[in-house]
C-alpha cells in the first residue's frame, strides 16, 4: 500500500538528486522496471548501466536523468528510506502506485499530486485515513500542503 505523509517530514530525504548521485548502482538502471520508467518519463533508452540515450541531451549518465525518474528509482531500490516525492511530476504518479502494489511504500509529499481518475488505496499518515479516489484525497491533502 502507498503511505503518504504530507508536509514537512524531517526523516524524509529531501534532496533526492544528491542522494541518488551518491548511492545509485548501475544494476538499478538496467533493471527492466527502471528501463520502463526511464523510457516512459524521460523518453530515454538505457544502453547500459552508465549510459542512457536521451532524445534531448544525447548520451547521458544516470545522474542526468530527471528528478522524477531518479526519485522513482530510489523508491524502488531503497525501500527502507522515505523520499520527497515532490521532485516527481504527475507523470510519475502511476509509477508510485505501481511500486506500492508489491510492497508498502512510504513517501513524503509537499504538494498535491494527481493520482488520476482510477480508484486506488492510499493511506494518509497525517490522519490515519485510507482514501480511494482523488475526490477523497484532495480535501485531506489540502489541510497540509
Amino acid at each position: 500500500m502507498l503511505n503518504i505523509y504530507y508536509g514537512n517530514m524531517p526523516e524524509a530525504i529531501f534532496n533526492t538528486s544528491v542522494y541518488f548521485k551518491n548511492v545509485y548502482e548501475d544494476i538499478w538502471i538496467t533493471d527492466p522496471v527502471a528501463k520502463e520508467m526511464i523510457f516512459d518519463i524521460d523518453k530515454s533508452v538505457v544502453l547500459d548501466g552508465a549510459v542512457i540515450d536521451s532524445p534531448v541531451m544525447g548520451k547521458i549518465s544516470p545522474t542526468s536523468l530527471s528528478g522524477g525518474v531518479k526519485t522513482l528509482i530510489l523508491m524502488k531500490n531503497e525501500r527502507s528510506r522515505i523520499f520527497n516525492a515532490s521532485t516527481c511530476g504527475n507523470n510519475c504518479a502511476r509509477w508510485i502506485l505501481k511500486l506500492a502494489e508489491t510492497d508498502d511504500l512510504t513517501i513524503n509529499l509537499r504538494h498535491l499530486m494527481d493520482f488520476g481518475e482510477d480508484t486506488f488505496d492510499i493511506h494518509i499518515l497525517n490522519t490515519d485515513q485510507i482514501v480511494h479516489s482523488m475526490k477523497e484525497l484532495v480535501p485531506i491533502a489540502g489541510l497540509y500542503v
